[in-house]
């Protein structure tokens, strides 16, 4: 066969195509491989192709500001984030739309407003993940927990622990157990404060999450309070870190394992502070820890009778 000059004209530059010494088996042409497809130069005949796009997906021509395709998908969104919003008064390149254009858009947003849940399920989950990520923002968590809890919620939907029980008390539930996790030293107080919901409700359904879903949470220890009291508080470093000796010293006696981590935690600083000579008041780190004095009080004198 004799050699031939190949010109090639392609929109991708980086598309490098080479030559076959194989014939076309429709009319013996030229065929050329590249990295997408093997073509017949003569006839047009695709006679393999590569279904997979090894290339990178931007989406933009400016090497300087490449853009994805889209955002990522999410488990915070009922449909993971694959939705479809139509804007109002603007087109995609910027130019103002015209009054006939701008009432079809709205009758477009309409329709996918009615159409957007397909069932009463679908529609309970919306709102519960709504719910969740209102709950995460007040609490100021990581967008990890609050995906986990997302996560922990859509878990809850599909074992059917939704019937009898409200929405925000299972997304209420669904975050604290989440932060428990994770061992983050959220307070059940904390959590029902930012929900809209009862506390003996969201009680009853953690434990319910507890119970049939087997959450992986451990024990709550004092010292995972430290560092939120003392932030709190605003105690210096050596205070701190008396504290801390003092709840790891007494962890394993009856102070630690039969009463509450929060009390205790305020008993560590509030006996460090008076070691260091710093006046802290019983009441204000009762109210920093979401306790009583009389629980601060106790716990104290339990401290210094070990």
């Amino acid at each position: 066969m004799a050699t031939r000059d190949i010109y090639e004209t392609s929109f991708d530059e980086d598309v490098q195509t080479n030559s076959s010494t194989n014939s076309c088996p429709e009319c013996d042409g030229w065929v050329t491989t590249n990295s997408v497809e093997t073509i017949c130069e003569d006839c047009g005949l695709v006679i393999d192709e590569q279904r997979i796009d090894h290339g990178p997906e931007w989406r933009t021509h400016d090497q300087d500001q490449r853009k994805r395709t889209g955002a990522p998908l999410t488990a915070a969104r009922h449909n993971r984030g694959l939705s479809t919003e139509i804007g109002r008064k603007k087109d995609a390149n910027g130019n103002e739309l015209s009054g006939r254009e701008r009432q079809r858009l709205s009758r477009m947003r309409r329709e996918q407003t009615r159409g957007r849940f397909q069932s009463k399920a679908e529609r309970n989950l919306a709102h519960g993940l709504g719910e969740v990520r209102r709950i995460a923002s007040v609490l100021e968590l990581s967008y990890s927990v609050r995906d986990q809890a997302c996560q922990l919620f859509r878990s809850a939907q599909t074992e059917d622990l939704l019937r009898g029980r409200s929405i925000e008390a299972i997304a209420a539930a669904s975050v604290y157990g989440a932060c428990r996790c994770n061992g983050h030293s959220r307070l059940l107080d904390a959590v029902v404060d930012a929900a809209r919901v009862e506390q003996s409700r969201v009680t009853n359904a953690y434990k319910t999450l507890n119970t049939e879903l087997g959450l992986p949470t451990q024990p709550v220890r004092p010292s995972e309070f430290m560092p939120r009291l003392a932030s709190e508080l605003d105690i210096s470093d050596a205070i701190r870190h008396r504290a801390m000796a003092l709840s790891k010293q007494h962890r394993e006696t009856a102070i630690s394992n039969g009463c509450r981590p929060s009390g205790v935690a305020a008993a560590c600083i509030y006996k460090a502070a008076q070691e260091h000579g710093r006046s802290l008041t019983q009441q204000r780190v009762a109210a920093a820890a979401g306790i009583s004095a009389v629980t601060v009080r106790a716990r104290r004198d339990e401290l210094n009778a070990v």
